[in-house]
């Protein structure tokens, strides 16, 4: 009947807003992104089709020709099953119902059958108020604890209830928590529950619109109680009776029987048929459960052009706006949203298998029902863009077989199809091929969430190189910027991807540098408590427009003069905001053991998670120290710290060579002889940008020494002086690490695979992901197949706070690579570090495929991914 939200569901193309009032409720599942199905067997459509005079139908025909075909198309994909009805002027044009109204039964819908009405019921539930009103038991300005004496807010009148403009905060949250398996939620208990919990309002009384099912819930509740009767006897008196309506009336589970047009909720999973009905919240009534048909519906709506249950005068206030304390108006009457004052109301409900729409077109008397009892919402859209003339999209699905799932929970490979239906995952199992439907065979191979890359420069050069070739061909499709503690504005990123698509999802945190940029004049020093004031304001905004939380690059200039109150204070921000902390720590190197004290003091002042970006030990003197800086984690993790990190697979790192002075004195010579044997490799370290001296790049610090007759600390003093102020002029490939410190890294439970790559330079930004599964999973089998690919998908996700994405699971983003687990190889090099890897057949985004065999396919379907995405 009802879940926590009534989500407005807006046509693809609309240019006023298009009401529809789902009616959900909380549990185990959330019926909008579940996947479901049909029946698709031609024995169990019922055709009833009735043409009006000559005149409507054929001034219709065409209009009644594609939603016949596109029901047609959507009942054979398993995508609608129900009943339609279309009338003009008080004529039926059209009507049909396709499918089963019980699937354990196999009994065919007919346009008789009565559905579970969802939200759309609201309407009926006003009327009753409405002809209690005419009878003089009631004022819609009375309060409603007037009425209801136990109901706690004195302030809340009638027509708040029917207007939603209470502040009554949803029911299932609280009711849920005060249930057990046993229980049966009825209007009684819930507004008992109520009375003694008295929780906060949302707001006060009148000042804002916001769609509650309590709202409705108490209504009924009132009406029982202003009547003396029991509200399932008093609708068939006032209003099922009178109107002729046989099949239509209320049901919940505690009522001992029900009518044999009853029609039962479905959907599937799996590829198998399973209930979708009644749960231990439909004891309720109010806010949804009564049942109708098509043909029921619209005797309904005609009976409103008439007199014969209230006046026109009172229905006229039903289908006005509410208006709040402001002054100003909301979209939604007495059950009805309000699409354009007196010319189109509607209501759409949405509970367990049911998804229903009434559309009346009050100003040429036309009608738009449709009933659904499979879980599917595509025909609550699309009959009402054609009906109106808008375009309209078909659902698009694609089916893989043969494949081995992955699916990125860590459990082991299983065999199993899954079906891809537009942008999201909508099935698996043994599933066949629709007509026409596209298929991919997978020949066995491994199918596997795509790659998520929590630390990710892949976004330079995107203007260039939208395909992102650099990513895809390692499995990658969701990329994560913002790093280091630099970044570009939101709003930046989403016109970027606007003005020209992308095929690889982004999501960005703020940059602390960036921040400090653009409030000091000078970054090499603490910050000022107003330019902390004035950070933190533009912190906060960001969040808003989805920001993953902020993360800092301290061990670079711009960001290592700063003190740790100052960052403690922006991630408090980040914090509140629900957002997150992730770090290129203060250092890797000499003062690391610090530098890792820091970080989880910031997680622990703040409150928040945090996430060490590209763990490594980049001291030769720590190198093999790994497990106890893992232990020191470990421990922050049982005091409470959510402390994470990620890891890319190499031994060498690449960055500004300034980093190899912790002491910031460039020009110090022992300084740099300490770099030189402590802090990195010269005779293995690569110079891959050089601008003052073209031909230095590609050499080694030990080569670049050699042509100039110097030692390796001279030579990196050289680099570091005919380089930029801030070394952004040059960069350098340095060899650093221990494999045993990397692979210990790598197999820590906390940690996910990154690439902290780019579309050039360093190997890693094409190869990370190739080369664990290749290098580290097949040939050294540190860890196994599953176990790699969760770090790289729900592991990752969760790490950076990205929803909906990192599993193959029904209402998931179709994110997904195909590879063959005994193939898939890194190829780039210092010498190459383009070369794509082996290995990578398929890789789609939000259900587009963008990359196949080693070549960038033209789709550009990547989105920018805002917090909790």
């Amino acid at each position: 009947m009802s879940t926590t939200t009534e989500p407005l569901l807006q046509s693809p193309v609309t240019s006023s807003p298009n009401f529809s009032f789902f009616k959900w409720k909380s549990i185990s599942i959330d019926p909008f992104l579940i996947n479901n199905r049909f029946i698709n067997c031609t024995a169990c459509l019922l055709l009833l089709i009735t043409l009006a005079p000559a005149l409507s139908s054929a001034q219709y025909e065409d209009k009644i020709d594609r939603i016949d075909s596109v029901l047609t198309f959507l009942h054979q994909n398993e995508l609608f099953n129900g009943a339609i009805l279309i009338a003009d002027k008080g004529e039926v044009i059209y009507r049909k119902a396709f499918g089963t109204k019980n699937i354990e039964t196999n009994e065919m819908l007919t346009t008789s059958s009565a559905f579970n009405l969802a939200s759309v019921s609201k309407q009926f539930y006003t009327m009753l108020v409405m002809i209690l009103k005419e009878q003089g038991k009631l004022s819609l300005d009375d309060p409603v604890r007037e009425h209801l004496p136990s109901f706690p807010y004195p302030d809340i009148a009638i027509r708040h209830l029917m207007n939603q403009t209470s502040g009554l905060p949803e029911y299932f949250d609280m009711a849920g928590g005060d249930m057990n398996l046993m229980d049966t939620l009825t209007n009684a208990s819930l507004l008992k529950l109520i009375s003694s919990r008295k929780p906060d309002l949302v707001f006060q009384p009148g000042d804002q619109w916001q769609y509650s099912n309590t709202n409705y819930t108490t209504l009924a509740s009132l009406i029982e109680s202003v009547s003396g009767t029991r509200i399932d006897l008093l609708f068939q008196e006032l209003i099922a009776r009178p109107l002729q309506l046989n099949d239509t009336y209320v049901y919940n589970l505690k009522l001992d029987s029900y009518p044999p047009s009853r029609v039962f909720g479905f959907g599937y999973e799996g590829g198998k048929g399973i209930p979708r009905d009644l749960v231990r919240f439909d004891g309720i009534v109010g806010d949804g459960n009564i049942y109708s048909s098509v043909e029921d519906l619209f005797k309904w709506d005609q009976s409103l052009y008439t007199d014969q249950l209230v006046s026109q005068s009172t229905m006229a206030e039903a289908f006005a706006p509410g208006i709040l304390n402001s002054g100003d108006s909301t979209r939604y009457g007495f059950g009805w949203g309000i699409n354009k004052p007196g010319k189109i109301v509607s209501h759409t409900g949405g509970w367990v298998g049911f998804r229903t729409i009434i559309v009346r077109y009050i100003d040429v008397n036309q009608t738009l029902i449709v009933l659904d009892n499979s879980s599917n919402y595509h025909a609550l859209l699309l009959p009402r863009n054609i009906w109106e003339d808008r375009p309209y999209t078909l659902p698009k699905s694609h089916l893989i077989t043969n494949v081995n799932v992955i699916d990125g929970t860590g459990l082991p490979p299983y065999p199993t199809n899954v079906r891809i239906l537009d942008s999201q995952i909508r099935d698996m199992g043994p599933l066949s091929p629709y007509v026409d439907e596209e298929v991919t065979d997978g020949k066995g191979l491994v199918l596997a969430p795509g790659f998520i890359d929590s630390h990710s420069h892949h976004d330079w050069g995107l203007e260039e190189n939208p395909s992102c070739i650099a990513a895809t061909n390692q499995g990658i499709t969701t990329i994560v910027i913002g790093q280091d503690g630099s970044s570009v504005p939101i709003d930046s990123i989403k016109v970027r991807i606007k003005r020209k698509p992308i095929s690889v999802n982004i999501a960005s945190y703020t940059g602390h540098a960036s921040l400090r940029r653009q409030f000091m004049d000078d970054v090499l020093r603490k910050a000022t408590d107003i330019e902390i004031d004035s950070m933190k304001t533009v912190l906060a905004r960001e969040l808003d427009k989805g920001s993953l939380g902020l993360s800092t690059g301290l061990e670079y200039e711009p960001a290592f003069y700063s003190n740790r109150d100052e960052v403690v204070a922006l991630a408090k921000v980040a914090s509140s905001k629900g957002g997150r902390y992730i770090s290129h720590i203060r250092s890797e190197d000499l003062h690391q053991e610090e530098a890792i004290e820091e970080i989880i003091a910031i997680g622990q002042k703040a409150d928040l998670p945090v996430q060490i970006s590209h763990l490594k030990i980049a001291k030769r003197g720590n190198w093999g120290s790994s497990s106890k800086l893992l232990r020191q984690l470990e421990q922050a993790r049982l005091d409470g710290i959510d402390i994470t990190a990620d890891v890319y697979p190499y031994v060498m790192w690449s960055s500004t060579p300034r980093v190899l002075f912790p002491k910031k004195d460039f020009e110090n010579l022992a300084s740099a002889e300490f770099a030189t044997s402590e802090l990195f490799d010269p005779a293995s370290s690569t110079m891959i940008q050089y601008p003052p001296n073209k031909s230095y790049e590609g050499k080694t610090v030990s080569e670049i020494a050699a042509l100039n007759g110097e030692s390796d600390a001279q030579t990196l003093l050289r680099i570091i002086r005919e380089t930029s102020p801030e070394g952004m002029g040059g960069s350098i490939v340095a060899t650093s690490m221990s494999e045993e410190d990397v692979q210990n890294f790598l197999k820590w439970p906390h940690s996910n695979i990154c690439s902290d790559g780019a579309i050039g330079g360093h190997p890693r930004g094409h190869g990370s992901f190739s080369r664990v599964l290749g290098k580290y999973v097949r040939e050294q089998q540190l860890m196994s197949l599953h176990a790699a690919i969760q770090k790289m998908t729900s592991l990752a996700a969760e790490h950076v706070g990205i929803h909906n994405r990192g599993l193959i699971t029904p209402g998931y983003f179709a994110d997904l690579v195909l590879f063959d687990p005994d193939a898939i190889i890194d190829n780039a090099t210092i010498e190459n570090p383009t070369a794509l890897s082996d290995g990578v057949l398929s890789v789609w985004v939000n259900g587009k495929m963008v990359y196949q065999n080693q070549k960038a396919v033209d789709n550009y379907p990547g989105r920018f991914l805002g917090r909790g995405n």
